[in-house]
């Protein structure tokens, strides 16, 4: 039988990163692949956010995942990138939705109290326990693809208290 895949998903225009993780009976979590999708900063939106509705189309479509945790969008000062990253993520969520695929938001508070156990822990803290939890070896890189792996990570562990919450 082949294990769930869920896909985390750290949106922006010019770098999205994405990581696709899957967990067996024991627990343990395996990293299936993970990664960025760059669009160039001299091509105009309109073909920037087609560029990402196919390439992220075609990860969904190599590997099928069964539901997806996307990071939740917050900015306080820069409205211009907000309206950027907004963009993107209704793109990916236009692709997650054509494959009826479940989405689950996740804070980065949610994500780095998940991963790590503490809602303080910094970037380079954060990097370490993603490669420690999936084993990796090395810090992922870039940082949109540890980002993405992170929110992977949160969505299974919520998914674990969920069902112990269910099966008490």
């Amino acid at each position: 039988m082949e294990l769930p895949v869920v896909v985390g998903i750290d949106p922006g225009l010019a770098a999205t990163g994405f990581g696709f993780i899957q967990q067996d009976s024991a627990g343990t979590i395996h990293t299936v692949d993970y990664g960025v999708i760059s669009t160039p900063a001299g091509m105009p939106l309109s073909f920037r956010l087609l560029s990402l509705y196919q390439a992220f189309n075609s990860l969904i479509e190599r590997y099928r995942p069964q539901s997806a945790a996307v990071e939740k969008l917050f900015f306080q000062r820069n409205v211009k990138t907000a309206m950027s990253v907004g963009q993107a993520r209704g793109v990916i969520l236009l692709v997650l939705a054509q494959y009826e695929i479940e989405v689950v938001e996740y804070t980065p508070l949610e994500i780095k109290q998940a991963v790590s156990g503490y809602g303080g822990a910094d970037k380079g803290q954060m990097q370490q326990m993603v490669s420690l939890i999936l084993q990796l070896g090395e810090i992922p890189q870039p940082d949109d693809a540890a980002d993405a792996l992170a929110a992977a990570i949160c969505h299974l562990h919520s998914r674990r208290i969920q069902q112990m919450m269910i099966d008490q």
